[in-house]
C-alpha cells in the first residue's frame, strides 16, 4: 500500500476538523475523497503534505512514517500536493514555474526529459512558456499547476479541487489528463466536489462528512450507493 492513513484527527483550536479518519491509496490507483464544503477534505491533504499538524493518528507513505516531516522532505519522497486555487507564481513565466517544480531534483537530464514530457501532455504550455502565469486563463493555469507538480517527479499526486472555476469543456479535458497521468504509473488522491468527474476517474472512494468517513468502497459501490445518488448526484 503506497499511502496509509490511520485514525487521523485534527483540531483547529478547539474545533474538530477531522476525527479518526483512515484511508488507503494503493500503488497505481486513483482514489477520490468527496464531500461538501467544510467536510475536512482539504485538511487531509494539508496534513499529508506537511502543511498542517495532526492532533493524533499516523500517516505512512511507502511504509515510512511521515507525520511531522517538513513539506520539502515529503515532496522529496514523491508525495506532491497541487493545492486548491493553483498557487502559481503569477509574475514568473510558465517555464520558470515549471522549473521551480523541479527545485529539489539534481538530475539535470531527467528534468530536461520531464519538461519535454509535460509539454507533450500540455502543448499549450510550450506555446505560453514565456508568458507570465498570472495572465493565463483558468484552464491554462490548472494545466500549469498540474505540470509543475509533475516536474517534482511524484509517485503520489494530491489534487485539491482541480475543477474549481473551470469551464465545462475544461472539466472534460481534465478527466483525460488525470487518466493519462495515472497511466504513467503515478497514483492520485483526488479531492473533488464534482462527483461526476470523480466517478469517471477513480478506482476507489471515500465520502467525508463533518470530519468523518461515512462511506468507503470501490467506485462501482459508489455508483450504486443511495447515499451518493441522493446527496451528491441529485437522484
Amino acid at each position: 500500500m503506497l499511502l496509509r492513513v490511520k485514525d487521523l484527527s485534527v483540531y483547529y483550536g478547539k474545533a474538530m476538523a477531522l476525527e479518526n479518519v483512515s484511508l488507503e491509496v494503493a500503488q497505481g490507483a486513483v482514489v477520490t475523497i468527496i464531500g461538501a464544503n467544510g467536510a475536512g477534505k482539504s485538511t487531509i491533504l494539508k496534513v499529508l503534505s506537511g502543511l498542517w499538524p495532526s492532533t493524533s493518528g499516523e500517516v505512512y507513505f511507502d511504509n515510512k512514517k511521515i507525520e511531522g516531516m517538513e513539506p520539502y522532505e515529503i515532496v522529496s519522497l514523491g508525495l506532491v500536493h497541487i493545492p486548491e486555487g493553483r498557487r502559481l507564481f503569477p509574475y514568473l513565466n510558465v517555464l520558470e514555474n515549471l522549473k521551480l517544480g523541479a527545485s529539489l531534483r539534481k538530475d539535470k537530464e531527467g528534468i530536461k526529459q520531464d519538461l519535454e514530457g509535460v509539454f507533450t501532455h500540455f502543448p499549450i504550455l510550450r506555446d505560453r512558456r514565456k508568458q507570465k502565469a498570472g495572465s493565463l486563463s483558468g484552464g491554462e493555469q490548472m494545466m500549469l499547476a498540474i505540470a509543475r507538480g509533475l516536474m517534482s517527479k511524484p509517485r503520489l499526486l494530491l489534487m485539491d479541487e482541480p475543477t474549481l472555476g473551470l469551464a465545462p469543456v475544461m472539466v472534460v479535458e481534465l478527466v483525460s489528463v488525470i487518466q493519462a497521468i495515472n497511466k504513467t504509473g503515478v497514483s492520485v488522491l483526488l479531492v473533488e466536489q464534482n462527483v461526476f468527474l470523480a466517478l469517471q476517474v477513480a478506482h476507489r472512494g471515500y465520502v467525508l462528512e463533518v470530519g468523518k468517513v461515512i462511506l468507503e468502497g470501490n467506485i462501482d459501490q459508489f455508483r450504486d450507493s443511495d447515499l451518493v445518488k441522493r446527496a451528491y448526484l441529485g437522484e
